[in-house]
Order: C-alpha cells, then sequence, then structure tokens
C-alpha cells in the first residue's frame, strides 16, 4: 500500500492502491500524474489525450490517470482538491476520461478561486453524468479526501511534477510521440 492516510472511499476504476483511475487493460502499463489546475497538464492532455485514448482502445496499454493537487495554493478554494474529488466522481459514473478533458478544456487561471461547484456540475451534464448521482457526489465532497492521497502517494514514487507520464514505471517525456515509442518498445512492435 502507498503512503499516506487512506481515503475513506476510492472512485470505480480504481488502481489496487487507489491512487488513480484506470482507464483500459492493456499489457503496457502507462500512467499519468496530473493535476487540473495545471497549464501543462492541460496542453498534454490537449495534445495527447487522443493518442492516449486510440492507445486504450486499441488494447495496448492500461492507463492509470493520478489526479494530484499539487497546485491547490494556485487557487483560493482548493480547487486542484476539488477538481480531482469531482473526477473521482465522474469516474464512479463511467465517464472519468470525458469528463477530465472537459476540465482541462474549460480550465481556470492559476491565482483565482478556480471552477465553482456549480461548474463542476455543468461540465459533468455536458459530458452525460447523469445530474443526481454526479451532482450529490460533488456536493457532499464524496472524494474530498482522495486527491491528498493519490498526491501522497505520487511524492512517495519520486513525482515531484505534472505531467509525469510512466511506461512501465519508466520516467517518459510527457509528449505523444515519446509515449508512444515507449509503448511500441514495451509491447514489441518496434
Amino acid at each position: 500500500m502507498t503512503q499516506g492516510t487512506v481515503p475513506s472511499r476510492v472512485p470505480a476504476s480504481a488502481t489496487p492502491d487507489g491512487d488513480g483511475i484506470v482507464v483500459g487493460a492493456g499489457a503496457v502499463p502507462v500512467d499519468a500524474y496530473i493535476d487540473f489546475q495545471c497549464p501543462f497538464c492541460r496542453q498534454f492532455e490537449l495534445s495527447s489525450g487522443d493518442a492516449l485514448a486510440t492507445l486504450v482502445a486499441d488494447g495496448l496499454i492500461s492507463l492509470a490517470y493520478h489526479p494530484m493537487n499539487f497546485l491547490d495554493a494556485a487557487s483560493t478554494t482548493r480547487y486542484s482538491t476539488r477538481a480531482a474529488a469531482s473526477s473521482g466522481c465522474a469516474s464512479d459514473g463511467g465517464r472519468f476520461v470525458e469528463y477530465a478533458h472537459a476540465l482541462f478544456v474549460s480550465q481556470p487561471p492559476e491565482g483565482g478561486p478556480g471552477l465553482s461547484d456549480a461548474q463542476l456540475l455543468e461540465i459533468g451534464r455536458s459530458v452525460g453524468l447523469p445530474d443526481a448521482a454526479f451532482g450529490s457526489c460533488v456536493q457532499e465532497g464524496k472524494y474530498l479526501d482522495w486527491p491528498p492521497y493519490v498526491t501522497a502517494a505520487a511524492v512517495a514514487l519520486g513525482v515531484n511534477a505534472t505531467p509525469t507520464v510512466l511506461v512501465e514505471g519508466i520516467p517518459v517525456p510527457a509528449s505523444t510521440r515519446m509515449i508512444v515509442a515507449a509503448v511500441e518498445a514495451a509491447s514489441g512492435d518496434s
């Protein structure tokens, strides 16, 4: 088990240690450590998200997203924690990837309050999450203790920046070309 205070609950599709959300079941493990307030994570998602989705759809990778709260101090409302917690609610609704992408598209500037809970709920609606279940999950703060745990686990592994990408546990630059090359090498297709 990873270090840090274990959260009271973890979202659906969580990793075995509960420190991320797994998408896909391919043989090559890929870990993406992200923060929804991080501008570089937004660039990473907008440039590499489709390629990662293709690798998942092609059955090549199991992709674990680790939503961290490194940048809580960059907002006045602990936005990184709130956004990561709401992404756990989206995972419960089976829409983690769509919701995470929409959060990055709508990323607020650093230094402000971040998106409000009402805005987080609207983004959920926009990706097809049911109002009742997703709304109560976000409003009750069901996963607010999860992002600090994810972050502590990542830091214990040596992650000190977002985005950080690992392919089979080995750090890879957060670029589509480098990730695809590492996955191809790991799967023996190179």
